[in-house]
């Protein structure tokens, strides 16, 4: 049963870290935060600018 529950884990892990990634590519100017409760990412926001000339 543990093995499976650190499966699952690292799977979540690696979703995360897709989602960063994603966020990160997507974006020409701003900034991605990422909010972290108890060592764990919790939230990912993408603040993304506009800018005009």
């Amino acid at each position: 049963m543990e093995n499976k529950t650190l499966k699952l884990e690292e799977k979540e892990k690696q979703r995360i870290a897709h989602e960063v990634l994603r966020a990160i590519g997507n974006i020409e100017y701003g900034e991605v935060v990422l909010t972290i409760h108890d060592s764990k990412v919790v939230q990912i926001e993408k603040r993304e600018k506009r800018r005009f000339k």
